[in-house]
Order: structure tokens, then sequence, then C-alpha cells
């Protein structure tokens, strides 16, 4: 047999994951991340506990496989995005705990690029929006707050890297420091026209380029592990971001194919081949995972709170006990009775892009009960999803394409199928679940066993792709756009001054 290992650093876990041939799952492991809120709104991890938390489920997971590291073809990583890291190249420590995705304290310094008219540059240089989301100005901020660190940044002695190129370089004892285009992608510094970091950004915001990690395409020899890890040196040989990978393992390969991972955010990819298609609708492009040098590109929009508003109904409402009871709990009212919720506990993301905006409940009665704002709170997940996919085909039929047809999801609340059912009737088209629903693991894993010769093609990955079961939309297209309507309404309550 030949098997291929996945890391999956996450936002909230660490996970390692043996994939066969046939891209069927063999083991799973999986450590807890501690979360660090330092002052509302900042959200930190620390980049030693990333590591060993990951280094420590590769080990667990080839032990429930009973396997060995010689019995492993290669290794794919997939990662949290826009995570920042900075390390010192010679003791290979962090100088501060790495500033998470979610995190919001570079948004002064946001204002200031938009307000240097920059907008219009880094979009058309980057396919992004200025947002204390990417890693550019968490880097910026890092330089600028963490005593000594901008002039050992000068001197050459610190580098900056996602939480992949944390990890290659922990791998490899610091003898590499590299990415992928796709984690490249989500800095605010990188040129996805080129495929190089952009001279012109690094200067704007004042950030070295020594500090910078090599780039290359997703499907490549990136390291070699360090034997005494694992007990045997392992080629990585695929690195994507989680949303770029997820969109690789659900087969997405041509313009068109959309995909929407339900993890504690939403994040709706659709492929858009070799075209760099600005949107004219709140989107972003992005570079999708690649495997060759030729840039291939994405339009994506990102739900900052989607399966997070279950955990709030468990630990801020304590509405329910386990988040498994949400679905039970959901069902036991008909609809949501007129409620709406808008959870932008951190802000809206795309295609609002209103980091003011907080998070609502309306059409509050005497009849309500916990059950309804449990339905609203399931609701609100597709109705954020339902936007941001009428936008992504306003786009694509503008630029002479067609309306996305179906959509393919994963992550952990696609397998809500009061949810799943729900985002068909609002989309008005088939939402698709796969067998395994761990795609972007199975990105990962992909893109490494393409590059170290287990698969021949993306056609090949293609005809093992396997639909576990399609949801068909029920609702009338009129009650449908009702329904929108309704949510429009709500976002504008939501985002009112």
């Amino acid at each position: 047999m030949t098997y291929l290992l996945a890391l999956d650093q996450g936002t909230s876990s660490s996970r390692s994951i043996v994939f066969d041939r046939e891209g069927r799952i063999v083991a799973m492991a999986q450590r807890e991340l501690t979360q660090i809120y330092p002052q509302p709104g900042w959200v930190e991890h620390d980049p030693v506990e990333i590591w060993h938390s990951q280094l420590g489920t590769a080990r667990d997971v080839l032990k429930k496989a009973k396997l060995e590291a010689k019995d492993i073809r290669a290794i794919g990583i997939t990662n949290q995005r826009e995570t920042t890291v900075l390390w010192n190249r010679k003791t290979g420590l962090p100088v501060h705990n790495a500033i998470v995705w979610q995190d919001r304290r570079a948004e002064p310094m946001c204002a200031r690029l938009r307000d240097e008219g920059m907008a219009d540059t880094i979009r058309d240089k980057t396919g992004l929006v200025i947002d204390a989301y990417f890693s550019g100005t968490k880097l910026r901020w890092l330089l600028d707050n963490v005593p000594g660190a901008r002039a050992a940044a000068e001197r050459g002695e610190l580098a900056f890297g996602t939480v992949d190129s944390w990890l290659m370089w922990q791998l490899t004892g610091g003898k590499q420091h590299v990415t992928d285009v796709s984690n490249a992608s989500r800095t605010m510094l990188f040129n996805v026209r080129s495929n190089t970091w952009d001279a012109e950004l690094l200067k704007t915001l004042g950030i070295p380029a020594s500090l910078m990690p090599e780039v290359r395409p997703s499907s490549a020899h990136f390291v070699d592990t360090d034997a005494a890890l694992l007990g045997h040196a392992l080629p990585v040989g695929g690195v994507a971001g989680d949303q770029q990978s997820a969109l690789f393992g659900q087969a997405c390969f041509s313009a068109g194919m959309a995909k929407n991972t339900y993890g504690t955010g939403c994040f709706l990819l659709m492929h858009t081949g070799d075209a760099f298609q600005p949107s004219q609708n709140g989107l972003l492009v992005t570079s999708a995972a690649q495997t060759s040098a030729t840039p291939q590109y994405a339009m994506e929009g990102s739900v900052f709170v989607g399966g997070a508003v279950v955990q709030w109904l468990r630990d801020g409402l304590q509405a329910i006990k386990g988040s498994a009871e949400v679905q039970g709990l959901a069902e036991s009212v008909p609809d949501a009775g007129g409620v709406m919720m808008v959870p932008a506990f951190t802000g809206l993301g795309a295609p609002y892009w209103n980091a003011e905006a907080r998070g609502t409940i309306t059409g509050l009665t005497r009849g309500t009960t916990v059950a309804h704002i449990a339905r609203a709170a399931l609701e609100s997940i597709a109705y954020q999803s339902a936007a941001l996919l009428q936008a992504m085909s306003r786009d694509a039929v503008a630029a002479g394409g067609q309306p996305v047809a179906e959509l393919r999801v994963d992550g952990g609340a696609c397998v809500n199928d009061l949810l799943m059912q729900f985002q068909a009737d609002l989309l008005g088209i088939p939402v698709v679940r796969p067998e395994v629903i761990e795609t972007t693991a199975l990105g990962a894993a992909y893109l490494a066993g393409l590059s170290s010769g287990v698969y021949e093609s993306p056609a090949q990955l293609s005809r093992q792709w396997r639909v576990e079961r399609r949801f068909i939309p029920t609702m009338g297209r009129a009650q449908a756009q009702e329904s929108m309507a309704r949510w429009e309404q709500a976002v504008r309550q939501a985002t009112a001054t």
C-alpha cells in the first residue's frame, strides 16, 4: 500500500491524517490548541505549542495506523492562513506569539493605507482588499511593537512566515525557509500576477525583504524532514493554505467549480482558471493551489463567524451542552419564527467588509424560544454563504462565464443535514457533500501525491472524488428571494451607525 500523511494545522487544533492511495482515511490524530485573548479583538497562538502539537499528532497517527515513517511516500501540509509568525533565524524561537487571522489589532494601520489611497494598488497586485485579516499589517505591527524586532529584522536576523513556513522551518531544524503561492497570496505583500513578493508593497508597509520565505508551487518538493523527528526523513511534497487545499481536495480544478468549507468561519471559493478576474461585488481574488509555475486563481469570500455561532450558543448563551445538540433543538420548531440572527461578533467579512458591524438578533416576540434562536443561528450560516455565492455568480456572469451550477461542501458543520438542505433551498442549486469531508487535509495529501508520483494528474483525482449525499432545493425561488431580502434587511440593522 501507498500512504500519504497530511499535517492539518488549524485554528482550534492540530491534526494529522494518514490517507491511502484511494483518498480514504486510515487514521487520524488531533490535539486542541490554546486560544489566547490578550484583549478584545486580539487573538494569539503560541507558535511553540503549534509546532509541538503538530509533531505530536504526526507521531500519534503513525502509531494509530500501525505504520512507520518509511511507509509514508510524502507529507502534505495545510494550515490556517494569514496567521503570522516572526522568529529568530539563529535560535529558531518566536519573538512574540503568533497573531491569528481573526485578530483585528492592525486595523489602524489598514485605515492609514486606505487614507493613503493604496486600495486600488493592493487590489490590482494582490487581489485583496485592505483589511487586518491579512498577514502584512500583522507583521508590521510586530515590527513596530516588539522591542528590538525592527532592528533585528533590518540586520537579517529574523524570519517571517505563515504557519506552513514555521512548520517547515522546524521540520528541517531551521534549514529551509519556504512557503507556497496559496499562502503567500494571503499576506497582502505578494503579487499574484507575477508570483513574486512585491517590492513596492514591502516598501509601503515598511517590511524588509530579507524576512520573506522562498515561494514555490503548491505541489513541489519543498523540504526533507529531519530523520530524527519521525524516525525516517520524509519529503514534504505539497503545501497549501487550508481553503485552497480544500478546493483542491474537492477536485475543483477548472473554472466555475466552487466549494464552501463550514468551519469556525465559512470560506467559499470558486476556481477561475488562469484568469485574474477582479470582483465587482466585494470578493477577493486569491491564488489557487498550483501544480506548476503557471498562476491559477480563485475568487473567494470569507464568513468570519460560521460554525463559531454554534460554539456561542453552547458557551455564551449556554443554550446547548454540546454542539451536536443544535440540529435537534433547531428541528424542534418548523422555522425560525421570524427571528433573524446576524453573528457579526468580529465584524462582517465578504461581501460586506464592515469591521464595525456587531451581532444582532431581530424579530423577537413573546413566542420566541431558545429553539427559534438556535434555528436562526444555524440559518445565519447559510444566509451568509448564500450572499457570498450570489455575489460570486454575479462576478462570473459579468466576466462572460456561467453562474455556479452546484456547490461542493466540506468542514465540520456540513454534516448538519438541516443546514445543508436550507443552504440548497436558498441557493436554488444542488449542494453536494462528498464521502470524505476532511477535504482540507485530503487536498494537501493529493498535492503531495502528485509531486511524489503517487498520482499521474489532477484528472485521476477527479475520478476518485465520491459523493455521499446531494441536497436538492425544495423551496420555491420566490420564497428564497423573500428570505434573502429579510436577511439583507437584518444586515442593514447590524451595520447601522
